[in-house]
């Protein structure tokens, strides 16, 4: 065994399965090429080739430090089909159509899972990445954090470089900071020839310009450069342009002109269909039971449900054990009483009361109308099942006698829930929304 394949044994300890056998195992020592101060591997294409340079390099040279007692120049270089190899260190130095900045490949809409609360979003990336710059532009995607945004926002940039297009991906944050950079050494003439001469700029959390002033100024300049020559623009936040404030309004205008498309928490079935294509991807074996028990329970955060899956699957195999639905439970009860304890009575009263528009004042008084009674029994189940309050805590907050009253209105419930399926979703539907928002 060479070297080469040495230290990505050795990487393959320490990443997740999915990113090595997607990217790091496609990977090809070249023994011929390579130095004691130089390592080169050749990869099937720029994607995986840029994709590993930028997220592994620190760990891959390191890895050979261990090995040699020197920390080698990592290059990757990409064979085509007529056998030529093209070097990415190559690429990045010289002026390429290719760019694509962090770009990760494995974020496409092939692996978008679509429901009713992202189709909207979906379909108007898919035409933006389809015909750029001709239909929507700018195209602003906006939602809570981790229900997708971020992917669809790749999703558009991943197509583009396979057509050829110079694309940068960036969040506002680097944005800011590069433009700090290049203003300190006096270089906006870089600065502005990267962001003003791509085909697309997809920028992530735009709404974090807010009340930036020197920023907004910038962007507003390259915004309208871009415009101007047809490049798409692509922004993602996590509410409307006309909610960020200490937004300029020539911006907020800006932002409004193309298309503005909102991403909603997913749905109990999406996030089942999410669940099962994560483990699909990753190789992860889950039971129905379980996959039902974490879209139950883990709130709408896509990024924190894959990240469950994933800890689900470390710790089976450390300890060398099938994920059972217990085993599930067991692992997970941190995350779930941490959510428990950020959640009160008076916040689920609210959702209720709203959901059910009712006022929050009745569901306190000791009106017997059905709906209110009805009203209160879901506030005592979802409390009961939500947070950390005993029965007794929750009879005080009603007003009531003693537990016992609490403790009939959850068996009329339950009785309900068993006869009403509508009930039981409206429930299912409900308690996501609880868990989803920050308490």
């Amino acid at each position: 065994m060479n070297i080469g394949q040495k230290v990505l044994d050795e990487l393959k300890k320490e990443i997740s399965q999915n990113d090595y056998e997607k990217y790091i195992k496609k990977l090809l020592f070249d023994e011929k090429k390579s130095r004691s101060d130089l390592a080169c591997f050749h990869a099937p294409n720029i994607i995986i080739a840029k994709w590993v340079k930028t997220k592994y390099e620190p760990q891959i040279t390191h890895l050979f430090e261990l090995q040699t007692g020197i920390k080698p120049e990592l290059i990757i270089d990409i064979k085509n089909g007529k056998n030529t190899v093209l070097s990415i260190k190559k690429q990045q130095t010289e002026k390429s159509p290719q760019k694509a900045n962090f770009l990760n490949p494995s974020l496409t809409f092939d692996t978008f899972i679509v429901g009713s609360s992202n189709q909207f979003a979906y379909t108007a990336a898919k035409s933006v990445s389809e015909k750029p710059g001709q239909l929507y532009n700018p195209l602003f995607l906006y939602g809570g954090v981790g229900l997708g945004k971020t992917h669809l926002l790749q999703a558009i940039g991943n197509v583009a470089i396979t057509q050829g297009k110079n694309v940068v991906y960036t969040t506002l944050e680097t944005f800011m900071n590069t433009f700090t950079s290049h203003i300190r050494n006096q270089t906006m003439d870089k600065f502005r020839e990267k962001f003003r001469e791509c085909d697309l700029l997809l920028i992530d959390d735009i709404q974090f310009i807010s009340r930036k002033e020197q920023t907004q100024e910038e962007f507003f300049h390259t915004f309208n450069e871009l415009f101007n020559a047809k490049k798409q623009i692509v922004l993602t936040a996590d509410r409307p342009p006309n909610k960020i404030a200490g937004l300029v309004d020539r911006l907020k205008s800006r932002f409004e002109w193309g298309l503005m498309a909102d991403i909603q928490p997913p749905e109990l079935e999406t996030k089942i269909e999410i669940i099962k294509k994560k483990c699909q991807l990753d190789k992860i074996h889950l039971t129905n039971d379980v996959i039902n028990f974490i879209a139950t329970n883990m709130g709408d955060n896509i990024r924190e449900i894959e990240g469950t899956i994933i800890k689900l699957n470390a710790l089976s195999s450390i300890l060398n054990q099938k994920i059972t639905l217990e085993f599930a439970k067991n692992t997970i009860k941190d995350q779930l009483k941490e959510k428990k304890e950020n959640i009160t009575i008076e916040y689920i009263s609210q959702i209720v009361a709203r959901e059910l528009n009712i006022k929050p004042s009745d569901i306190k008084s000791k009106k017997r109308i059905q709906n209110i009674v009805n009203a209160r029994r879901i506030i005592i189940y979802l409390t009961r099942n939500l947070t950390q309050n005993s029965m007794p805590s929750i009879a005080v907050y009603f007003g009531m006698k003693d537990h016992t009253a609490i403790s009939h209105a959850m068996k009329k419930i339950n009785e309900m829930i068993d006869n009403d399926e509508n009930l039981k979703v409206f429930l299912e539907d409900i308690s996501n929304k609880i868990n989803s928002k920050d308490h």
